[in-house]
């Protein structure tokens, strides 16, 4: 790119920003907006399954089927401020029994059943709701639940409900959402935001540019975040809903993707990776419509975005968020994208590199992601039930993500890692997310999690965890080959103190590699297990 195209793109950029207006009504409800401006004959969503299901439905079902949800709760006596668990695998009417929960006032609680028992009834317990509502594959769970009403919601005493509700006035500040860290620190914590923070979710406009009759495609539990539930329905575009028959179904989403002419998505790494490593030829044998793809919850490497780029002719676009408060910054269609950058901050998002003292860093340095506190609709509440943790995180001048970066002379901003995960070892900063990148090329590898110990000359150095396809080749001698392969791969100043194999690395809700963990595992284990 020329000096002055990159002006250029930067000069839009600019004025993006400068033209950018928060626009708050004194009364909002997410529900009411996303769901009642929408004709009622239009297609909302398209649900599929791995048994060949195919389901289309319309707004008009939507509306009515929310409306059903509303009053039932009311008649059990629900109220707003009141808060109401769901606990439903994604299928056709989920996104209408949230918007339902969401017409009454009442605070949603968002539950996913990819968590084990305990989790789930911990998570309850801390937020207690008035009632919990799930199907079949919840109910079970759900037994012995005390201090809470359990709900079939395909009791048919649900279509016996007229679907008619007066939406419950809630203001843009009204608590609408609870939804629960992954806990890769200590427990969970309940994260509230307000009705408002659907407005601040700008980057369905920015990032993916969603019109009408688009059609979407998000990879993920929803019980994670709303947004990308809510926010493409909001904007107009067809939801297309895929359902595994268990995990995650690379071969059968790209399937029902091609079919269904999917335009846009919303993508993470990980899911990348392994469709990669499914079908190295994926562009050919499930051809795409794709317009725009973005790309979250994990650094993205460049020779992803090559192969992806490759695969379908579309250029990814990464952009950046974290659990409390997201997006924060990204790449945009039509502008300047540098592979590997998660971008530049979204307009109405004020973003600042800052160190331990909340000064900022000069272009080049490391410094840790932080955003202005109230600075935009999307910031939340504060955590349930938490004021401590609450004033701590959100009432001071800046909200710290505890992610590194750096950031150019242009602005774009360059995940390194973690505050708390950078590894110092004799004076290099070591970005962890970028050395397991490494060690998951190797063949053999199935997933690799990297930790900092401690090292008397280096003060730091690496210690590599390493999870096999197959754990019984686990060897001295292949410990020493992902050892060399780092070395020779990623810096010869990244040499491992020690590889370890465990047959199953520890693992968030989301799929990520707890750090915290293995930092605990590695205090148990004795330095004369395999290394290299």
């Amino acid at each position: 790119m020329t000096e002055q195209a990159r002006m250029m793109a930067a000069r839009s950029y600019d004025e993006m920003c400068a033209a950018h207006r928060w626009e708050i009504p004194a009364e909002y409800n997410m529900a009411v907006d996303v769901a009642d401006h929408h004709d009622r004959g239009t297609q909302a969503l398209i649900f599929e399954d791995f048994t060949g299901a195919h389901v289309e439905v319309s707004w008009g079902e939507v509306q009515d089927r929310s409306r059903q949800v509303a009053a039932y709760l009311r008649d059990l006596g629900v109220r707003k401020g009141d808060r109401v668990a769901v606990l439903l695998p994604q299928r056709p009417d989920t996104p209408a029994v949230y918007l339902g929960v969401l017409r009454t006032g009442a605070i949603m609680v968002t539950l996913s059943l990819l968590w084990s028992d305990d989790p789930i009834r911990a998570r309850v317990a801390d937020c207690t709701p008035a009632v919990i509502l799930a199907d079949s594959d919840g109910l079970g769970r759900l037994e012995g639940m005390e201090g809470t009403s359990v709900i079939d919601v395909d009791d048919p005493a649900f279509d016996n409900v007229e679907p008619v509700f007066n939406d419950v006035p809630t203001s843009p500040d009204d608590p609408a959402l609870i939804f629960y860290t992954s806990g890769t620190t200590g427990p969970a914590k309940g994260i509230v935001h307000a009705h408002r923070s659907l407005i601040g979710h700008n980057e369905f406009t920015h990032c993916h540019d969603l019109r009408p009759g688009d059609v979407f495609h998000g990879v993920g539990d929803w019980a994670w975040s709303m947004a990308k539930l809510l926010g493409p329905l909001r904007a107009g575009a067809v939801h297309l809903v895929y359902r595994p028959e268990k995990g995650l179904d690379p071969l059968g989403l790209l399937d029902s993707m091609s079919r269904n002419e999917v335009t846009h998505a919303l993508v993470n790494p990980t899911f990348l990776r392994k469709v990669r490593l499914a079908v190295p030829d994926v562009g050919a044998r499930f051809p795409q419509r794709f317009t725009t793809i973005c790309c979250a919850n994990e650094p993205l490497r460049p020779e992803l975005i090559a192969w992806f780029e490759e695969q379908f002719g579309t250029r990814l676009l990464d952009y950046y968020g974290s659990t409390e408060s997201y997006p924060l910054l990204g790449n945009f269609p039509g502008l300047e994208v540098r592979p590997g950058s998660v971008g530049r901050p979204l307009p109405g998002w004020e973003v600042a590199l800052l160190d331990r003292d909340e000064n900022p860093v000069e272009p080049g340095q490391p410094g840790e992601i932080c955003l202005r506190v109230n600075s935009n609709p999307q910031f939340p509440l504060g955590y349930w039930q938490r004021p401590e943790a609450s004033k701590r995180d959100f009432g001071g001048k800046w909200f710290h993500t505890k992610d590194e970066a750096i950031v150019d002379d242009d602005g774009f901003y360059w995940i390194s890692g973690r505050v708390d995960d950078v590894i110092k070892t004799s004076g290099y900063r070591i970005g962890p997310d970028e050395v397991e990148d490494v060690v998951r090329r190797l063949a053999f590898v199935n997933e690799a999690g990297v930790i900092g110990v401690a090292d008397p000359v280096k003060g730091q150095a690496l210690e590599v965890w390493v999870e096999l396809k197959d754990p019984t080749k686990a060897s001295d001698e292949l410990a020493a080959k992902v050892a060399r392969h780092i070395r020779e791969e990623y810096s010869k100043f990244a040499q491992p103190q020690a590889v370890r194999f465990a047959d199953d690395l520890p693992r968030s809700a989301t799929g990520k590699v707890r750090r915290a963990q293995l930092r605990q595992w590695s205090q148990a284990t004795h330095t004369d297990d395999v290394v290299a």
